[in-house]
């Protein structure tokens, strides 16, 4: 990743997408037999929030599903990727209610600038840029205010703990929270 020029990098980390949240079903990839065991009602909603046109690695949406009500959660950059993931899964069939718990984190050049300090400090560590590649990569980054979470997945707990000092090193971040899964653990 380090011999990519600086702007394909931020066009790239601009187009990727990642995602999770504890209390409800992970629109975050996750391992083939996870998403094998999701209702298909389920897979089609993670469907339609993964695949958003503006969803990228900094943003994260998860949901919950309650018979035909439907709960939004995450926090997004742009307000039309949450609007987006409203209307998206207001038209799956058996989807009778949404309720959108989604937050527009707050315009900030200073966040933007802890972004993509973050997203080099860790996609640049090495052995963590192979989970920046792929339409869909597997950590996410959360900047509100100066405070990084890091959400997501990674194969085992010294990945979790490198992607955390990475992005504890990264200039002007108050706070790193660390809510990376390893996959293992699920299992």
């Amino acid at each position: 990743m380090r011999n990519i020029p600086g702007k394909a990098m931020v066009l790239a980390a601009a187009l990727m997408i990642t995602t999770s949240m504890a209390p409800a079903v992970l629109a975050a990839p996750a391992s083939p037999d996870a998403v094998t065991a999701l209702a298909p009602i389920d897979k089609e909603i993670r469907k339609e929030l993964v695949t958003l046109p503006w969803y990228g690695v900094f943003d994260n949406l998860a949901f919950e599903r309650n018979g035909g009500t439907v709960t939004l959660y995450g926090q997004v950059v742009r307000p039309t990727t949450r609007s987006d993931a409203e209307a998206r899964v207001k038209r799956i069939p058996g989807v009778e209610r949404v309720v959108n718990k989604i937050e527009v984190l707050p315009l900030s050049p200073y966040d933007d600038a802890i972004r993509m300090r973050t997203y080099r400090a860790v996609f640049g560590r090495n052995g963590l840029s192979r989970y920046a590649m792929g339409a869909n990569p597997s950590i996410h980054i959360i900047v509100d205010r100066g405070r990084v979470t890091l959400e997501g997945v990674v194969d085992n707990k010294m990945d979790s703990q490198l992607a955390y000092m990475a992005a504890r090193g990264v200039p002007g971040v108050f706070q790193v929270t660390n809510n990376l899964r390893v996959e293992s653990d699920g299992k």
